[in-house]
């Protein structure tokens, strides 16, 4: 497990800097992060038109974040209570796998998940914001909400991110994770090309 002493990017000591010991331990230890979406991912809007949800607002800075966990071998997953096509397209173009919704019982495909990976949910770190989400906030070794959560959603969380759902604040916890475990600092030599050029 790589540890934090001398960081191996300034950026590291700036994020952790702000983060209290418990906090950095718990995000050390994410072997894989899930995140719900609505609220997370975007800021929680559903736009219809007349033939149903037609936009569903996504953070390129978030993508890049999801993408930079994976590189580090970090597994990433979505749990969704909603199902969305536009959401399965989002997931496809990150390369995100799985990517569930319509689950309502989210502590089971999260622990489904976990087994999967070979992983206790000590090693699992989730990103939620409402009641749905509160099972497995309470049962992850890292538990992360975002300030526009209902105050007792967060209250269960470890960590909350100062940025809103959907405005960063995904890249924002991703790149806590990454510095927790001094992983930050080697995502600054990553070139385009190794990310396929894409915009996120």
């Amino acid at each position: 497990m790589n540890e934090l002493p001398g960081f191996s990017h300034p950026a590291e000591a700036q994020i952790l800097a702000r983060i209290p010991e418990a906090v950095r331990e718990r995000a050390r230890a994410v072997r894989m992060m899930v995140f719900d979406v609505d609220g997370i991912l975007t800021d929680g809007s559903l736009w219809y038109g007349e033939q149903g949800e037609a936009v569903k607002p996504f953070n390129a800075l978030d993508g890049h974040g999801l993408r930079l966990l994976r590189e580090q071998g970090i597994h990433v997953a979505w749990v969704s209570g909603r199902k969305s096509a536009i959401t399965a397209r989002r997931a496809a173009e990150l390369g995100i796998s799985p990517a569930l919704q319509g689950v309502r019982d989210k502590i089971a495909a999260v622990e489904d998940l976990a087994r999967e990976a070979g992983l206790s949910l000590q090693d699992v770190g989730y990103m939620g914001d409402d009641i749905i989400d509160l099972p497995v906030l309470q049962r992850v070794g890292f538990a992360a909400s975002v300030p526009n959560a209902p105050f007792y959603v967060g209250q269960a969380a470890h960590w909350t991110s100062t940025l809103k759902g959907g405005a960063g604040a995904v890249r924002e916890c991703c790149d806590l994770i990454l510095a927790a475990q001094g992983r930050l600092g080697a995502c600054f030599t990553v070139s385009l090309s190794a990310l396929g050029g894409a915009i996120q």
